[in-house]
């Protein structure tokens, strides 16, 4: 493997590493989505990082990262509705909190 690419390499997995232990050890809802959403960044910088170095010329990388951030941005929005709706029934953003909403 070329070194130069470790470089473009290292942020990302720090990027989903970072996201997995957010997302692993927070109890606040908004704090999980923002971890959820670090590790579709790194995801989306891996297809840029993997286009650019084995196929310099083609776009396919890209366009697929695009399409990848418009859902991401589509799935947000309703995760923060969901987050928003939950906070009116409970008062609170806590995931352990979340079993009181049962039938």
């Amino acid at each position: 493997m070329d070194l130069s690419i470790l470089w473009y390499l290292v942020p990302s997995v720090l990027m989903f590493v970072c996201g997995v232990f957010g997302f692993v050890t927070r109890k606040n809802m908004v704090a999980v989505l923002i971890s959820l959403e670090l590790i579709l960044n790194s995801a989306d910088l891996n297809f840029i990082i993997f286009n650019r170095f084995l196929f310099p010329h083609q776009m396919e990388g890209m366009m697929f990262t695009l399409f990848s951030i418009a859902i991401a941005a589509a799935e947000t929005a309703i995760a923060i509705a969901i987050i928003i709706n939950i906070y009116r029934q409970i008062g609170n953003t806590d995931i352990r909190e979340i079993t009181k909403m049962r039938f």
